[in-house]
């Protein structure tokens, strides 16, 4: 079992959903060629995605470290991306038997009307398998603390997808049926929540009722998504190369010396806004396909439970890939991008740079958007609040990261997982926002290091009582349906 779940996590995203979709489409009653083509669009839609945020990272990577060398920025966590989170969750034996063990729970809990969703998000599974490989490290390779971390991680999500499903599936009308049980994305719903909260109650706040299209009436071309990100990626570029800046004398006079070489900056600088602008154009596109794939699968899906659950609400919990091509999602991410930056060479405490990691920044958005009604202004302070706090929290979790990152690589020789070292030969500890910058994944994480027993305790208490209050919800509304 280990061994063929182990195959089915190293086939990725792109080759195991559309075999999933197919699956799933042919025991609903779809047909096996629609059925197929709903599978097809999402694995296709997951190449283009992958293809489009390679292109963010493969393009900024080296003006990202060029911008930390200009600034002489000695940062000890260095950003290793989502990747090295996935290998370190997949190459472990947490890692290994994740899908069967959580569809277990999954099942248990949908059974006993604890949760209304079924996650088939499997590609995502990572996430519970990551903290859980993590607190496996930290405590000595035991198994039962890395199982009982993931498990706490995958109901907290499940409740969370149930609360939330509502309000997504209101904000997203095409995606009726459709919840979101990613713990990444799910993290950043109490600080929606809260901070919404509280900007609502600051006078005269809400004349700053901006969305995308009010932007575009607002700013023009400038205010279209693949606009901003042409002018942030010149930004980066031209911070990348501030040291040619420095002086404009004496840029000048390097620009009659060696034309060539002003040249080749300049054409630098002006391909990172063009590509920044492009991956902007190119998600609203790509996300087109997922939900093209998953309609066939949802519509029928809810034919189904119509008749076999008697009217009773089931949501299938999917990717939040659906939704992140939003026009709000991008243009509050273009403008964190060079903002977080800043903040993160300023903050006392902090030492980790988002370098590879910029590329998951649609991913914090999904269900932020729902509390704040796609407004531009609310969305941007939240998600910089989460992502200041985020900055900490993988700090903090580096430590344990690079212990289970070293250990991967020990083992398997995973180069997703090599740590690469300092020019002084000393070797970076290891980071990344997702899914280190987590509230779920750090509080599981600090519970379990800090207070060991107690805090197991308290994340066992925390659990319970969250089942038990989404299963009365769930119980009270199917009593008055009735």
């Amino acid at each position: 079992m280990e061994q063929f779940f182990s195959y089915i996590n190293q086939m990725g995203a792109p080759v195991m959903m559309p075999i999933l979709f197919t699956i799933i489409g042919l025991c609903i009653g779809l047909k096996f060629g629609k059925s197929m083509k709903s599978g097809l669009y999402v694995g296709i839609g997951f190449v283009g995605l992958g293809i489009v945020t390679a292109l963010l990272t493969d393009r900024f990577n080296a003006p990202l470290e060029a911008f930390s060398n200009v600034f002489e920025l000695d940062l000890s966590v260095f950003d290793m991306g989502w990747p090295a989170a996935a290998a370190v969750a997949y190459n472990t034996l947490i890692g290994a038997l994740i899908i069967p063990i959580c569809l277990g729970v999954n099942f248990l809990l949908l059974i006993t009307k604890c949760t209304r969703t079924v996650n088939i998000d499997l590609w995502n599974y990572w996430h519970f398998a990551f903290i859980g490989a993590v607190v496996y490290f930290l405590m000595d390779h035991s198994l039962a603390w890395g199982y009982f971390a993931a498990i706490v991680c995958y109901i907290i999500t499940l409740v969370m997808a149930d609360l939330t499903a509502e309000k997504f599936q209101n904000y997203y009308p095409d995606l009726k049926g459709i919840s979101i049980p990613q713990p990444f994305c799910q993290s950043f719903t109490p600080f929606a929540i809260g901070i919404n909260w509280l900007l609502d109650k600051i006078p005269g706040f809400s004349k700053l009722d901006i969305d995308a299209d009010g932007m575009k009436k607002k700013f023009g071309v400038l205010g279209e998504p693949m606009v901003l990100g042409v002018i942030v990626g010149v930004l980066i570029g031209v911070l990348s190369h501030f040291d040619h800046f420095k002086d404009f004398s004496a840029y000048a006079a390097g620009f009659k010396s060696n034309s060539d070489a002003v040249v080749a900056i300049i054409k630098n600088i002006l391909l990172l806004g063009v590509t920044m602008g492009a991956v902007m154009e190119l998600i609203p596109r790509i996300t087109k396909l997922f939900i093209d794939g998953l309609m066939p699968i949802s519509e029928k899906t809810r034919e189904v439970v119509a008749k076999k659950f008697k009217g009773k609400t089931i949501h299938i919990g999917m990717s939040p890939a659906l939704v992140i091509g939003h026009p709000t999602t991008l243009v509050v991410s273009v403008l964190l991008i060079p903002v977080i930056l800043v903040i993160a060479v300023l903050v006392p405490g902090n030492q980790f740079l988002p370098i590879a990691s910029l590329a998951g920044m649609f991913y914090l958005f999904p269900l932020i958007l729902p509390y704040t009604k796609g407004n531009v202004v609310k969305t941007f302070i939240i998600g910089l609040v989460a992502l200041v706090i985020g900055l900490y929290f993988v700090t903090d979790m580096a430590p344990d990261f690079t212990k289970a990152a070293n250990d991967v690589f020990a083992t398997t020789g995973d180069s997703s997982a090599h740590i690469p070292v300092k020019s002084d030969g000393t070797q970076y500890q290891a980071g990344a926002m997702d899914f280190a910058s987590s509230l779920f994944g750090w509080s599981i994480y600090k519970f379990t290091a800090a207070l060991k027993y107690a805090g197991a305790a308290i994340l066992t208490i925390i659990t319970i009582a969250m089942v038990w209050w989404n299963r009365r919800r769930i119980v009270a509304e199917e009593h008055q349906s009735k």
